[in-house]
C-alpha cells in the first residue's frame, strides 16, 4: 500500500525506500523465526503432543518449516509491491508458473516417484516458492521507481481530469 501511494504522489526514491524497509524487515523477521525452528526443532512439538511418533514428524519437518517460514515472509511483501505497482497480470503469471509448472510438478515427482513422501510434496513447492520469490525480487530490483511513479502520477492526473 504504501508503495502505490509513494508511486501516486509521483515519489520513486519514496517507493524504492518503502521496498527497501519493508523487504529488510520481513526478512529479518523471518530470520528471527528460521532460526528458532532450527534451534528448537525439538521442543516445538512439545507444544502440542508428547507422542514419540509426533515429535520424530516434527524433528524430521521442521528444516522445511523453517525455509517456509523464511521464504514466505519476504513473498508476500514482494508480491504486495508488484500489486501496488500495478503489475497484477505479470505476478498472476508468475504466481501459476511458478507454482502450477515448478512447485507441483516437483512436489508431485519428489512425493510419489521418487518416494520422499511429505517431505518431497512440501519440498516441491517451497521451490515454487522460492522461484516466485526470485522472479519477484529480481523484477523488484530491476524496475525503474521513478519512470513508475511518473507513468503512476500520469495514470492520477488523466483519470482526475475525467470525472
Amino acid at each position: 500500500m504504501r508503495v502505490a501511494n509513494e508511486l501516486g504522489a509521483g515519489n520513486g526514491k519514496g517507493a524504492r525506500f518503502s521496498i527497501v524497509v519493508s523487504v529488510t524487515t520481513s526478512m529479518a523477521i523471518g530470520l528471527v523465526f528460521w532460526c528458532l525452528i532450527l534451534t528448537y526443532n525439538d521442543q516445538i512439538a512439545l507444544l502440542f503432543s508428547s507422542g514419540e511418533a509426533v515429535l520424530a514428524a516434527v524433528h524430521n519437518l521442521a528444516v522445511l518449516l523453517a525455509f517456509t517460514i523464511l521464504l514466505n515472509s519476504v513473498q508476500p511483501v514482494l508480491s504486495g509491491v508488484a500489486i501496488g505497482s500495478g503489475w497484477q497480470a505479470l505476478v498472476a503469471y508468475v504466481n501459476i508458473g511458478s507454482y502450477y509448472f515448478v512447485g507441483v510438478p516437483i512436489g508431485v515427482l519428489l512425493g510419489w516417484p521418487l518416494g520422499f513422501g511429505v517431505r518431497g510434496i512440501w519440498s516441491g513447492l517451497i521451490g515454487g516458492t522460492a522461484v516466485q520469490t526470485l522472479i519477484l525480487a529480481y523484477l523488484t530490483m530491476r524496475c525503474d521507481w521513478d519512470d513508475e511513479a511518473m507513468t503512476a502520477s500520469t495514470r492520477m492526473r488523466k483519470w482526475a481530469s475525467t470525472k
